[in-house]
Protein backbone atom coordinates (compact mmCIF):
# COMPACT_ATOMS: atom_id res chain seq x y z
CA UNK A 1 0.00 0.00 0.00
CA UNK A 2 1.05 3.39 -0.94
CA UNK A 3 0.39 6.02 1.86
CA UNK A 4 0.20 9.69 1.04
CA UNK A 5 -0.24 12.33 4.14
CA UNK A 6 -2.06 15.14 3.53
CA UNK A 7 -3.08 18.35 6.23
CA UNK A 8 -6.62 18.23 5.26
CA UNK A 9 -8.81 14.96 4.14
CA UNK A 10 -12.60 14.37 3.48
CA UNK A 11 -14.66 14.41 0.47
CA UNK A 12 -17.91 16.33 -0.95
CA UNK A 13 -19.98 16.14 -3.81
CA UNK A 14 -17.97 15.75 -6.67
CA UNK A 15 -20.35 18.45 -8.36
CA UNK A 16 -19.36 21.17 -6.26
CA UNK A 17 -16.13 23.01 -7.25
CA UNK A 18 -12.96 22.84 -4.86
CA UNK A 19 -9.66 24.18 -5.68
CA UNK A 20 -8.76 22.17 -2.40
CA UNK A 21 -5.69 20.25 -3.89
CA UNK A 22 -5.80 17.57 -0.76
CA UNK A 23 -9.54 16.52 -2.14
CA UNK A 24 -8.98 16.77 -6.10
CA UNK A 25 -6.39 14.42 -5.84
CA UNK A 26 -8.69 11.56 -4.39
CA UNK A 27 -11.34 12.96 -6.61
CA UNK A 28 -8.65 12.38 -10.01
CA UNK A 29 -8.19 9.22 -8.90
CA UNK A 30 -11.90 7.94 -8.33
CA UNK A 31 -13.59 9.64 -11.39
CA UNK A 32 -13.28 9.89 -14.96
CA UNK A 33 -13.61 13.03 -16.47
CA UNK A 34 -14.08 13.25 -20.35
CA UNK A 35 -10.18 15.23 -20.83
CA UNK A 36 -7.39 15.60 -18.51
CA UNK A 37 -5.26 18.37 -17.79
CA UNK A 38 -1.38 18.02 -19.84
CA UNK A 39 0.54 21.34 -19.12
CA UNK A 40 -1.71 24.08 -20.68
CA UNK A 41 -3.37 21.61 -22.60
CA UNK A 42 -5.86 18.93 -22.62
CA UNK A 43 -5.55 14.96 -23.45
CA UNK A 44 -8.11 12.30 -24.21
CA UNK A 45 -10.05 10.88 -20.81
CA UNK A 46 -13.38 9.00 -21.19
CA UNK A 47 -14.00 11.25 -24.50
CA UNK A 48 -11.53 9.64 -26.87
CA UNK A 49 -11.88 12.53 -28.74
CA UNK A 50 -14.01 15.79 -29.62
CA UNK A 51 -14.87 18.69 -32.09
CA UNK A 52 -16.47 21.69 -31.59
CA UNK A 53 -18.45 24.12 -34.01
CA UNK A 54 -16.75 27.46 -35.35
CA UNK A 55 -19.03 29.44 -33.03
CA UNK A 56 -17.48 27.43 -29.82
CA UNK A 57 -21.15 26.32 -28.93
CA UNK A 58 -21.70 22.98 -30.20
CA UNK A 59 -19.36 20.16 -28.49
CA UNK A 60 -19.22 16.79 -29.85
CA UNK A 61 -17.68 13.90 -27.48
CA UNK A 62 -16.57 10.91 -28.92
CA UNK A 63 -16.54 8.25 -25.69
CA UNK A 64 -14.47 5.37 -24.64
CA UNK A 65 -16.66 2.50 -25.22
CA UNK A 66 -17.74 -0.16 -22.84
CA UNK A 67 -16.75 1.78 -19.46
CA UNK A 68 -18.44 0.57 -16.36
CA UNK A 69 -19.08 2.69 -12.90
CA UNK A 70 -17.25 0.88 -9.79
CA UNK A 71 -20.83 -0.48 -9.00
CA UNK A 72 -21.08 -2.43 -12.60
CA UNK A 73 -22.80 -0.09 -14.19
CA UNK A 74 -22.61 1.54 -17.63
CA UNK A 75 -20.18 4.66 -17.85
CA UNK A 76 -21.92 5.79 -20.97
CA UNK A 77 -23.10 8.86 -23.05
CA UNK A 78 -26.24 8.62 -21.31
CA UNK A 79 -24.67 9.09 -17.79
CA UNK A 80 -22.02 11.59 -18.89
CA UNK A 81 -25.08 13.90 -19.63
CA UNK A 82 -26.62 13.32 -16.20
CA UNK A 83 -23.54 14.26 -14.67
CA UNK A 84 -23.42 17.34 -16.82
CA UNK A 85 -26.82 17.94 -16.24
CA UNK A 86 -26.47 17.65 -12.40
CA UNK A 87 -23.10 20.22 -12.11
CA UNK A 88 -25.87 22.63 -13.71
CA UNK A 89 -28.00 22.27 -11.28
CA UNK A 90 -28.68 25.64 -9.24
CA UNK A 91 -27.53 23.90 -5.84
CA UNK A 92 -24.61 22.30 -7.36
CA UNK A 93 -21.11 23.69 -7.94
CA UNK A 94 -20.95 25.86 -4.84
CA UNK A 95 -18.08 26.69 -3.49
CA UNK A 96 -16.41 29.04 -0.77
CA UNK A 97 -18.63 32.33 -1.34
CA UNK A 98 -19.74 31.34 -4.37
CA UNK A 99 -22.88 29.38 -5.62
CA UNK A 100 -23.54 27.13 -8.68
CA UNK A 101 -20.03 28.09 -10.16
CA UNK A 102 -20.90 25.47 -13.08
CA UNK A 103 -24.51 26.76 -14.13
CA UNK A 104 -22.91 29.97 -15.62
CA UNK A 105 -21.00 27.84 -17.83
CA UNK A 106 -23.49 24.63 -18.49
CA UNK A 107 -26.87 26.22 -17.29
CA UNK A 108 -29.38 25.96 -20.23
CA UNK A 109 -27.09 23.35 -22.56
CA UNK A 110 -28.87 20.64 -24.53
CA UNK A 111 -27.35 17.40 -24.14
CA UNK A 112 -28.01 15.08 -26.66
CA UNK A 113 -27.12 11.42 -26.43
CA UNK A 114 -26.69 10.51 -29.96
CA UNK A 115 -25.78 6.70 -28.99
CA UNK A 116 -23.56 5.22 -26.62
CA UNK A 117 -20.42 6.37 -27.01
CA UNK A 118 -21.60 10.33 -28.89
CA UNK A 119 -22.61 12.54 -26.97
CA UNK A 120 -23.39 16.40 -28.65
CA UNK A 121 -23.33 19.34 -26.21
CA UNK A 122 -24.93 22.83 -27.39
CA UNK A 123 -24.27 25.15 -25.15
CA UNK A 124 -26.04 28.85 -24.89
CA UNK A 125 -23.20 30.74 -24.98
CA UNK A 126 -20.01 29.87 -26.93
CA UNK A 127 -17.48 28.89 -24.74
CA UNK A 128 -14.07 27.89 -26.69
CA UNK A 129 -12.26 27.15 -23.41
CA UNK A 130 -15.48 24.60 -21.78
CA UNK A 131 -12.56 21.89 -21.71
CA UNK A 132 -11.43 24.08 -18.74
CA UNK A 133 -14.87 23.51 -16.99
CA UNK A 134 -14.73 19.90 -18.20
CA UNK A 135 -11.66 18.93 -16.76
CA UNK A 136 -13.54 19.61 -13.27
CA UNK A 137 -16.66 17.26 -14.52
CA UNK A 138 -16.48 14.67 -12.58
CA UNK A 139 -18.53 11.49 -14.18
CA UNK A 140 -20.58 10.09 -10.90
CA UNK A 141 -22.64 6.85 -11.51
CA UNK A 142 -26.77 8.38 -11.51
CA UNK A 143 -27.38 5.66 -9.11
CA UNK A 144 -25.31 7.79 -6.79
CA UNK A 145 -26.79 11.01 -7.18
CA UNK A 146 -29.91 9.86 -4.47
CA UNK A 147 -27.38 9.26 -1.95
CA UNK A 148 -25.28 12.52 -2.54
CA UNK A 149 -28.07 14.46 -2.79
CA UNK A 150 -29.16 13.82 0.58
CA UNK A 151 -25.25 14.78 2.14
CA UNK A 152 -24.17 11.19 1.94
CA UNK A 153 -20.49 11.63 0.73
CA UNK A 154 -19.78 8.25 1.36
CA UNK A 155 -21.74 7.38 -2.18
CA UNK A 156 -18.27 8.11 -4.32
CA UNK A 157 -19.40 5.62 -7.25
CA UNK A 158 -17.44 6.63 -10.06
CA UNK A 159 -15.57 4.89 -13.00
CA UNK A 160 -11.87 5.98 -12.58
CA UNK A 161 -8.91 4.21 -12.58
CA UNK A 162 -8.62 3.62 -8.36
CA UNK A 163 -12.28 2.24 -6.62
CA UNK A 164 -12.88 3.83 -2.81
CA UNK A 165 -12.56 0.94 -0.39
CA UNK A 166 -12.38 2.99 2.61
CA UNK A 167 -13.19 6.42 4.02
CA UNK A 168 -13.23 7.42 7.66
CA UNK A 169 -11.92 10.43 9.36
CA UNK A 170 -8.68 9.45 9.22
CA UNK A 171 -7.85 8.20 6.21
CA UNK A 172 -9.67 7.33 2.18
CA UNK A 173 -8.32 3.82 1.41
CA UNK A 174 -8.73 2.61 -3.30
CA UNK A 175 -7.90 0.31 -4.99
CA UNK A 176 -6.59 0.18 -8.47
CA UNK A 177 -9.29 -1.04 -11.15
CA UNK A 178 -7.59 -3.68 -12.82
CA UNK A 179 -7.86 -3.12 -16.89
CA UNK A 180 -8.84 0.56 -16.87
CA UNK A 181 -8.92 1.75 -20.23
CA UNK A 182 -6.62 4.94 -19.48
CA UNK A 183 -3.43 3.24 -17.54
CA UNK A 184 -2.08 1.04 -15.30
CA UNK A 185 -1.07 3.10 -12.52
CA UNK A 186 1.84 1.75 -10.64
CA UNK A 187 0.52 1.49 -6.89
CA UNK A 188 -2.34 -1.07 -6.53
CA UNK A 189 -3.31 0.73 -3.22
CA UNK A 190 -3.59 3.58 -2.26
CA UNK A 191 -4.11 5.49 1.52
CA UNK A 192 -4.72 9.72 1.62
CA UNK A 193 -3.62 9.67 5.83
CA UNK A 194 -4.95 12.94 7.44
CA UNK A 195 -2.06 14.15 9.66
CA UNK A 196 -2.69 17.97 10.18
CA UNK A 197 1.09 18.50 11.42
CA UNK A 198 3.48 19.12 8.42
CA UNK A 199 6.68 17.70 10.88
CA UNK A 200 5.00 14.87 11.37
CA UNK A 201 4.55 14.39 7.86
CA UNK A 202 7.94 14.50 6.96
CA UNK A 203 9.26 12.50 9.85
CA UNK A 204 6.75 10.39 8.99
CA UNK A 205 8.10 9.89 5.28
CA UNK A 206 11.82 9.91 6.81
CA UNK A 207 11.16 7.14 8.94
CA UNK A 208 9.19 5.32 5.94
CA UNK A 209 5.82 5.09 7.93
CA UNK A 210 4.28 6.68 4.83
CA UNK A 211 5.75 6.83 1.37
CA UNK A 212 4.42 10.23 0.28
CA UNK A 213 4.11 13.49 2.32
CA UNK A 214 2.45 17.04 0.94
CA UNK A 215 2.87 20.56 2.18
CA UNK A 216 5.40 20.56 3.63
CA UNK A 217 7.79 22.92 5.50
CA UNK A 218 9.81 24.77 2.35
CA UNK A 219 13.27 25.02 4.71
CA UNK A 220 12.63 22.11 6.92
CA UNK A 221 12.04 19.90 4.09
CA UNK A 222 15.50 20.20 3.03
CA UNK A 223 16.62 17.41 5.49
CA UNK A 224 15.05 15.03 3.05
CA UNK A 225 17.37 15.74 0.31
CA UNK A 226 16.58 13.78 -2.86
CA UNK A 227 12.95 13.27 -1.89
CA UNK A 228 12.23 16.68 -1.43
CA UNK A 229 10.16 18.28 -4.67
CA UNK A 230 9.59 21.89 -5.24
CA UNK A 231 6.84 23.41 -7.27
CA UNK A 232 5.20 26.03 -7.99
CA UNK A 233 1.50 26.65 -7.55
CA UNK A 234 -0.90 28.43 -10.25
CA UNK A 235 -2.87 30.40 -6.87
CA UNK A 236 -2.37 33.52 -7.31
CA UNK A 237 -2.10 35.61 -3.85
CA UNK A 238 -3.43 38.91 -4.76
CA UNK A 239 -5.20 41.78 -3.00
CA UNK A 240 -8.67 42.79 -4.39
CA UNK A 241 -9.52 46.21 -5.42
CA UNK A 242 -12.33 48.50 -4.91
CA UNK A 243 -12.73 49.71 -8.50
CA UNK A 244 -16.79 50.84 -8.14
CA UNK A 245 -16.28 53.75 -4.94
CA UNK A 246 -13.33 55.34 -3.60
CA UNK A 247 -10.15 56.14 -4.12
CA UNK A 248 -9.56 52.83 -6.46
CA UNK A 249 -12.19 53.45 -8.97
CA UNK A 250 -9.45 55.82 -10.53
CA UNK A 251 -7.17 53.26 -12.72
CA UNK A 252 -4.22 55.77 -11.99
CA UNK A 253 -4.21 55.10 -8.09
CA UNK A 254 -4.67 51.48 -8.94
CA UNK A 255 -1.47 51.99 -11.29
CA UNK A 256 0.34 53.38 -8.60
CA UNK A 257 -0.35 50.37 -6.13
CA UNK A 258 1.07 47.92 -8.22
CA UNK A 259 4.26 50.28 -9.28
CA UNK A 260 4.73 50.95 -5.65
CA UNK A 261 5.32 47.14 -4.09
CA UNK A 262 8.76 45.44 -4.01
CA UNK A 263 7.30 41.94 -4.65
CA UNK A 264 10.87 40.22 -4.02
CA UNK A 265 11.14 41.77 -0.71
CA UNK A 266 7.52 40.34 -0.06
CA UNK A 267 8.59 36.95 -1.07
CA UNK A 268 11.52 37.25 1.16
CA UNK A 269 10.05 38.47 4.45
CA UNK A 270 6.77 37.32 4.37
CA UNK A 271 7.46 34.41 2.80
CA UNK A 272 10.60 33.55 3.71
CA UNK A 273 12.00 32.39 -0.06
CA UNK A 274 8.35 30.29 -0.66
CA UNK A 275 7.40 32.12 -3.38
CA UNK A 276 7.45 33.35 -6.76
CA UNK A 277 6.89 37.78 -7.99
CA UNK A 278 3.76 37.43 -9.79
CA UNK A 279 3.50 39.47 -12.58
CA UNK A 280 0.21 39.68 -14.21
CA UNK A 281 -3.14 38.24 -13.57
CA UNK A 282 -2.85 34.55 -13.74
CA UNK A 283 0.40 32.10 -13.65
CA UNK A 284 3.16 31.35 -15.70
CA UNK A 285 1.41 27.51 -15.72
CA UNK A 286 -1.90 29.02 -17.05
CA UNK A 287 -2.70 28.73 -20.63
CA UNK A 288 -1.99 32.25 -22.61
CA UNK A 289 0.06 33.34 -19.58
CA UNK A 290 2.35 36.77 -20.90
CA UNK A 291 5.72 36.53 -20.92
CA UNK A 292 8.56 39.17 -19.65
CA UNK A 293 9.22 40.96 -16.86
CA UNK A 294 5.55 42.31 -16.04
CA UNK A 295 4.97 44.66 -13.06
CA UNK A 296 7.95 46.30 -11.73
CA UNK A 297 8.41 48.15 -9.03
CA UNK A 298 8.67 51.98 -10.21
CA UNK A 299 7.57 54.38 -6.82
CA UNK A 300 8.33 57.24 -8.59
CA UNK A 301 6.10 56.51 -11.47
CA UNK A 302 3.80 55.50 -8.61
CA UNK A 303 3.99 58.71 -6.88
CA UNK A 304 3.66 61.12 -10.04
CA UNK A 305 0.52 58.87 -10.69
CA UNK A 306 -0.82 59.31 -6.99
CA UNK A 307 0.27 63.37 -7.54
CA UNK A 308 -1.84 63.50 -10.79
CA UNK A 309 -4.78 62.01 -8.90
CA UNK A 310 -4.63 64.40 -6.00
CA UNK A 311 -3.59 62.70 -3.60
CA UNK A 312 0.43 64.03 -3.66
CA UNK A 313 -0.33 64.88 0.34
CA UNK A 314 -0.80 61.37 1.08
CA UNK A 315 -4.02 58.98 0.78
CA UNK A 316 -5.14 56.41 3.35
CA UNK A 317 -6.88 53.04 2.17
CA UNK A 318 -9.14 50.35 4.21
CA UNK A 319 -8.23 47.16 3.87
CA UNK A 320 -10.03 44.22 4.79
CA UNK A 321 -7.99 41.11 6.11
CA UNK A 322 -8.77 37.60 7.13
CA UNK A 323 -6.99 35.56 9.35
CA UNK A 324 -6.23 32.43 6.45
CA UNK A 325 -7.02 31.67 3.30
CA UNK A 326 -3.81 32.71 2.64
CA UNK A 327 -2.74 32.04 5.92
CA UNK A 328 0.12 34.84 5.97
CA UNK A 329 -2.94 37.16 5.38
CA UNK A 330 -2.10 39.54 8.52
CA UNK A 331 1.97 39.02 8.01
CA UNK A 332 1.60 40.25 4.29
CA UNK A 333 -0.88 42.98 5.07
CA UNK A 334 1.82 44.71 7.15
CA UNK A 335 4.71 44.23 5.22
CA UNK A 336 2.12 45.92 3.00
CA UNK A 337 1.88 48.47 4.75
CA UNK A 338 4.99 49.27 5.43
CA UNK A 339 5.95 49.43 1.67
CA UNK A 340 3.12 51.79 0.72
CA UNK A 341 3.89 54.10 3.21
CA UNK A 342 7.23 54.96 1.17
CA UNK A 343 4.63 56.62 -1.17
CA UNK A 344 2.86 58.28 1.39
CA UNK A 345 -0.06 55.40 1.37
CA UNK A 346 -1.60 54.76 4.78
CA UNK A 347 -3.46 51.43 4.98
CA UNK A 348 -5.79 51.26 7.75
CA UNK A 349 -6.45 47.36 8.57
CA UNK A 350 -9.78 45.37 9.89
CA UNK A 351 -9.60 41.97 10.44
CA UNK A 352 -11.97 39.30 9.72
CA UNK A 353 -11.88 35.99 11.94
CA UNK A 354 -14.26 34.07 10.10
CA UNK A 355 -13.15 33.14 6.73
CA UNK A 356 -16.31 31.91 5.33
CA UNK A 357 -18.11 35.38 6.56
CA UNK A 358 -15.30 37.35 4.77
CA UNK A 359 -15.76 35.47 1.66
CA UNK A 360 -19.49 35.78 1.49
CA UNK A 361 -18.57 39.85 1.94
CA UNK A 362 -16.53 39.59 -0.80
CA UNK A 363 -19.00 38.16 -2.76
CA UNK A 364 -21.47 40.93 -1.77
CA UNK A 365 -19.20 43.41 -2.66
CA UNK A 366 -19.03 45.19 0.46
CA UNK A 367 -15.04 45.47 0.45
CA UNK A 368 -13.40 48.36 1.63
CA UNK A 369 -10.83 49.91 -0.18
CA UNK A 370 -9.19 46.67 -1.16
CA UNK A 371 -9.04 43.31 0.56
CA UNK A 372 -6.48 40.14 0.79
CA UNK A 373 -7.39 36.99 -1.55
CA UNK A 374 -6.60 34.30 -3.87
CA UNK A 375 -7.15 33.79 -6.99
CA UNK A 376 -7.10 29.49 -7.87
CA UNK A 377 -9.05 28.41 -10.76
CA UNK A 378 -6.67 26.86 -13.27
CA UNK A 379 -8.94 28.99 -16.18
CA UNK A 380 -7.41 31.75 -17.90
CA UNK A 381 -10.94 32.11 -19.18
CA UNK A 382 -12.66 31.48 -16.24
CA UNK A 383 -10.37 34.00 -14.31
CA UNK A 384 -11.71 36.86 -16.76
CA UNK A 385 -15.62 35.63 -17.17
CA UNK A 386 -15.87 35.47 -13.44
CA UNK A 387 -13.92 38.16 -11.78
CA UNK A 388 -12.51 40.95 -14.22
CA UNK A 389 -15.45 40.82 -16.96
CA UNK A 390 -18.24 43.85 -15.71
CA UNK A 391 -20.84 42.42 -17.52
CA UNK A 392 -20.81 39.18 -16.08
CA UNK A 393 -20.27 40.97 -12.73
CA UNK A 394 -19.49 37.70 -11.11
CA UNK A 395 -18.92 36.67 -7.08
CA UNK A 396 -15.35 38.09 -7.35
CA UNK A 397 -15.65 41.51 -9.66
CA UNK A 398 -15.26 44.39 -7.22
CA UNK A 399 -16.31 47.05 -9.78
CA UNK A 400 -13.09 47.07 -12.38
CA UNK A 401 -14.81 47.64 -16.06
CA UNK A 402 -12.12 47.96 -19.28
CA UNK A 403 -14.04 47.82 -22.64
CA UNK A 404 -10.66 46.27 -24.54
CA UNK A 405 -10.28 43.35 -21.83
CA UNK A 406 -14.28 42.63 -22.56
CA UNK A 407 -14.00 43.11 -26.58
CA UNK A 408 -10.94 40.67 -26.07
CA UNK A 409 -12.83 38.27 -23.67
CA UNK A 410 -15.90 38.15 -26.43
CA UNK A 411 -12.98 37.80 -29.31
CA UNK A 412 -11.11 34.64 -27.21
CA UNK A 413 -14.57 33.15 -26.18
CA UNK A 414 -15.06 32.09 -29.92
CA UNK A 415 -11.73 31.53 -31.38
CA UNK A 416 -11.40 27.77 -31.03
CA UNK A 417 -7.35 27.78 -32.27
CA UNK A 418 -5.90 27.61 -29.54
CA UNK A 419 -3.08 29.33 -30.47
CA UNK A 420 -4.89 32.02 -31.93
CA UNK A 421 -6.67 31.95 -28.19
CA UNK A 422 -3.41 31.84 -26.19
CA UNK A 423 -2.17 34.78 -28.16
CA UNK A 424 -5.80 36.86 -27.22
CA UNK A 425 -5.32 36.08 -23.15
CA UNK A 426 -1.67 37.24 -23.46
CA UNK A 427 -3.18 40.59 -24.81
CA UNK A 428 -5.63 41.12 -22.18
CA UNK A 429 -2.84 39.91 -20.00
CA UNK A 430 -0.45 42.55 -20.93
CA UNK A 431 -3.54 44.93 -20.56
CA UNK A 432 -4.24 44.30 -17.59
CA UNK A 433 -0.83 45.45 -16.07
CA UNK A 434 -1.36 48.68 -17.65
CA UNK A 435 -4.79 48.98 -15.66
CA UNK A 436 -4.72 46.46 -12.98
CA UNK A 437 -8.19 45.31 -11.85
CA UNK A 438 -6.13 43.88 -8.50
CA UNK A 439 -2.63 43.94 -6.92
CA UNK A 440 -0.87 40.46 -7.65
CA UNK A 441 1.86 39.84 -5.53
CA UNK A 442 3.20 36.18 -5.56
CA UNK A 443 2.29 32.81 -6.37
CA UNK A 444 3.59 30.10 -3.43
CA UNK A 445 6.41 27.25 -3.84
CA UNK A 446 5.02 24.33 -2.25
CA UNK A 447 6.93 20.70 -1.49
CA UNK A 448 5.77 17.07 -1.86
CA UNK A 449 8.04 14.36 -0.16
CA UNK A 450 8.59 11.33 -2.21
CA UNK A 451 10.35 8.26 -0.64
CA UNK A 452 12.81 7.34 -2.88
CA UNK A 453 15.03 8.72 -5.27
CA UNK A 454 13.18 10.14 -8.56
CA UNK A 455 14.55 12.59 -10.19
CA UNK A 456 12.43 12.60 -13.64
CA UNK A 457 9.18 13.20 -10.62
CA UNK A 458 7.16 16.58 -11.64
CA UNK A 459 4.33 17.99 -10.18
CA UNK A 460 1.02 18.85 -12.94
CA UNK A 461 0.97 22.07 -13.45
CA UNK A 462 -2.14 22.42 -11.68
CA UNK A 463 -0.53 21.46 -8.20
CA UNK A 464 -2.80 18.71 -7.71
CA UNK A 465 -0.82 14.87 -6.64
CA UNK A 466 -1.88 12.42 -9.84
CA UNK A 467 -1.39 9.38 -8.41
CA UNK A 468 -1.94 7.65 -11.36
CA UNK A 469 1.86 8.68 -12.26
CA UNK A 470 3.46 8.44 -8.96
CA UNK A 471 5.98 6.16 -9.34
CA UNK A 472 6.02 2.34 -7.66
CA UNK A 473 6.65 3.43 -3.86
CA UNK A 474 4.62 -0.14 -2.38
CA UNK A 475 7.80 -1.67 -1.96
CA UNK A 476 8.97 0.78 0.67
CA UNK A 477 6.21 0.68 3.41
CA UNK A 478 7.59 0.34 6.80
CA UNK A 479 4.17 0.86 7.90
CA UNK A 480 0.63 1.58 7.53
Amino acid sequence: MTIIAQARLGLHDPHDCTDATDELTVLHAVYDTLVKREGQGFVPALARSWEVSEDAKVWTFTLEPDVQFHDGTPCDAAAVAASLERMAREDKGYTLGAPAVWRQFLGGARLEVLDPTQLRVTLAAPMADLLDVLEQGFIVSPSGFAALDVGDHSAQIGSGPYRITQITPERISAARVAGHFSCTPANAEITWLLEPDAARRQAMLAEGAVQVANGLDFDASRALGTMRHEFLSPVAIIYLLNAARGPLADARVRRALSLAVDREALVETVMQGAARPLRGFVSPNHFGAGQGAGAQMDRETARALLAEAGHGNGLRLEVDCPTRLPDEAERLTAALAAQLAEVGIALNVHIHPEREDYAHMVRRKEIRDLCVFDSSPMSTYRVLFEKIDSRVAGSWWQGYANPQIEALIDEGRVTTNRAARAEIWRQAYALLQDDPAWLTLYNPLRVIGIAGTHPGFAMPADGVIDVTQLPLLEETTHAG
